[in-house]
């Protein structure tokens, strides 16, 4: 494997910097954006119990704040809902925008290593190719074995880039799809509190959806 690695050549670095950058990112990602740790979907149930249970106060705010994304994004709501319900959806969709922009944190690096890895393999394969046929105005077409084995060289690299490419767009996209679910159902949720509070819908039956 390191043979094959140092045969690639000098843009192999690139390549290999990328690889690292794009399992870890994708590890990473991974972990953090569990449905469960960032939009719980017994959440909301909660909150409809503290405050049947008239328990909702400072505290209960707080833990809500400190539990999830989706807790800073009902708690806004809370907080602000006595101002009307233009004022709540704003404060709402202000804390959400923060929550959506951390959680597509770093997945555009991710989608650039996708794009960008095989472009790397392919510029390495020409600088390869490059070599190949300067090596045939010198010594002419006569070494064959010599020519063959430049010319599969040169075509490590657009293996290599592609192995790194392939699957970094494929986790970029299951990642993104993630995300949008993820989003989608906090809106749900979001959606639901403003309208009990504000007297579009009854408790209960936020309880039952939820």
């Amino acid at each position: 494997m390191l043979e094959i690695i140092q045969s690639g050549g000098w843009m192999m670095v690139p390549i290999i910097i990328s690889s690292i950058l794009a399992l870890g990112i994708t590890v990473e990602r991974f972990w953090t954006l569990r449905a469960g740790q960032i939009a719980p979907r017994d959440l909301l149930a909660r909150v409809w119990g503290w405050m049947k249970n008239n328990q909702l106060d400072s505290a209960r705010i707080k833990e809500l704040r400190a539990s999830s994304p989706l807790g800073r994004v009902l708690a806004a709501g809370l907080i602000n809902s006595r101002h009307g319900r233009q004022i709540m959806k704003e404060s709402i969709e202000e804390v959400a925008s923060h929550e959506i922009h951390e959680m597509e944190r770093n997945l555009n690096a991710l989608g650039t290593i996708a794009a960008v890895a095989p472009l790397m393999g392919l510029l390495g394969t020409v600088f390869g190719m490059i070599q190949v046929f300067s090596e045939i105005m010198t010594q002419g077409t006569g070494q064959a074995n010599l020519l063959a084995g430049g010319i599969s060289e040169a075509l490590i690299t657009t293996a290599a880039g592609l192995i790194i490419g392939i699957p970094a767009l494929v986790s970029h996209r299951m990642l993104q799809r993630r995300v949008d679910e993820i989003v989608v159902f906090m809106e749900q949720e979001a959606i639901k509190l403003v309208d009990v509070l504000h007297g579009d819908r009854e408790v209960a039956d936020s309880s039952e959806a939820a």
